[in-house]
């Protein structure tokens, strides 16, 4: 609770955490619109392949005019912002801090490692690289004495912080989770409908501001799968190998829901991940739902914290053993500011990997056909499914990250998990990202 005196310090001494900025989307800008009220924080730069896009960003957000330049060197002599089409310039000793914000799991890995080689800390907003290899970068990282990060303001760092909440208060963590809109349906959504599903006006969805493939990873159960990988090799915690359940409820009912099976919820046992869904099976919208928020579920250590559990208005499951604390809102990146202090200022993560535990697999959306080409995350061909990394590795899973312009070679049933073997893979393609791969599966079961 001093990160804030922290940052003043360095404002004081004229010494501010120097911030390069690759990818300016929703998450990226909105970083920006509070980076300038930030003690402490210097954005020096910001890389997009779309010039247009960067500037409109910083127009977005009243960034002054006369505080933008195209010159990296000027930027961080004179407390400026650089904005450049290359993120190769980023990379120097100047820039504390990397914040990866592209999206793309290929080129998200690839900064990654650029920015270790130049002493930068990373913070890895590109969850979906975090997901297939970030076990493999956080331990690159710690060898070279630097910060691998998520992003706070995003679910799966602010899931970690209620995690480290209930391991540092003496707590079991049965269940950690958010809550998202899904119906069993979803699983079929493609570009082509998925805003049939969402609650934009039509004015906004034909004006080209949102990317449909982005939003079908959103509600097909993608997105869903990925965070909590995120979390579960953050927190080693081991998701059931049937999937997120989804299960509909509303805050009240968290500690009901994700405890395990045996005493009535729908977890195949206890420390895992789970996603409720804001939904009734009908799609009828749920009251009071957990839609936006995080949770983690807790199980009481002795008869004294379970009486505690029923005397407190917390919600506790039938059985008193099990409570829940919930965070309604994630504010995405208007926090972000919190791991660039936390890796900065003292040299730790708001939630990193650990080890391997699970995994999010290429699953097909309708019958696939040898010589149908997947087009990956929020495309037409496949959704991804959260499933434990030992049951991945031992089925020769395809990652959903690596599922992109890869052609099939054999048919794959709705349904039916794609692997390895199914597909022809242009290694050449996807760069060092096999290479962390195989370093991730080589950590499997490592604590």
């Amino acid at each position: 609770m001093n990160l804030h005196d922290l940052l003043q310090a360095r404002e004081r001494d004229a010494n501010p955490i120097r911030v390069g900025l690759i990818g300016a989307g929703r998450f990226g800008t909105m970083f920006l619109a509070q980076a300038r009220n930030t003690p402490g924080i210097h954005v020096a730069a910001i890389a997009d392949i779309d010039l247009d896009r960067a500037h409109q960003a910083l127009e977005l957000v009243d960034w002054p005019k006369d505080a933008v330049t195209d010159d990296l060197g000027s930027a961080l002599a004179g407390g400026t912002t650089a904005v450049l089409p290359d993120a190769t310039p980023l990379f120097t000793d100047a820039i504390d801090v990397v914040v990866e914000a592209t999206g793309n799991p290929i080129v998200g890995t690839s900064h990654a490692l650029t920015a270790f080689d130049a002493g930068q800390h990373v913070i890895m907003v590109t969850v979906e690289a975090d997901a297939v290899v970030g076990p493999a970068l956080a331990r690159r990282a710690a060898e070279r004495g630097l910060v691998y990060s998520m992003a706070y303001g995003d679910q799966p760092a602010l899931i970690m912080e209620l995690v480290d909440w209930a391991r540092t208060s003496g707590f079991q963590v049965v269940c950690a989770g958010k809550g998202a809109k899904y119906l069993e349906h979803y699983h079929e959504m493609n570009p082509d409908n998925v805003w049939e599903h969402w609650e934009f006006s039509k004015e906004l969805t034909d004006s080209g501001q949102l990317n449909p493939r982005m939003h079908t990873a959103f509600r097909d159960g993608t997105k869903a799968a990925i965070e909590m990988a995120a979390v579960a090799n953050a927190a080693g915690l081991v998701p059931s190998d049937e999937g997120l359940t989804f299960t509909p409820g509303d805050v009240e009912q968290i500690a009901t829901v994700c405890r395990p099976r045996e005493v009535g919820g729908v977890l195949a046992h206890e420390g895992s991940v789970d996603v409720m869904s804001s939904l009734t099976r009908d799609g009828e919208w749920i009251p009071h739902n957990t839609q936006e928020g995080v949770f983690v579920v807790v199980k009481a250590t002795n008869s004294y914290v379970a009486g505690c559990f029923d005397e407190y208005p917390w919600h506790p499951d039938p059985t008193k053993q099990y409570a829940a604390l919930y965070r309604p809102y994630h504010y995405v990146g208007l926090e972000l500011g919190m791991s660039i202090a936390n890796a900065v200022l003292r040299g730790i993560p708001t939630g990193a990997p650990k080890g391997f535990s699970a995994d999010v697999v290429a699953t097909a959306k309708k019958d696939l056909a040898a010589g149908d080409v997947l087009d990956g995350e929020g495309g037409y061909t496949v959704w991804g499914k959260l499933i434990s990394a030992r049951a991945s590795v031992g089925r020769g899973a395809l990652p959903i990250a690596l599922a992109h312009h890869v052609e099939l070679k054999r048919d794959v049933p709705k349904g039916a998990i794609v692997t390895w073997d199914d597909v022809q893979l242009d290694e050449a393609a996807f760069g060092q990202v096999l290479e962390l791969r195989r370093e991730t599966e080589r950590l499997l079961g490592t604590p």
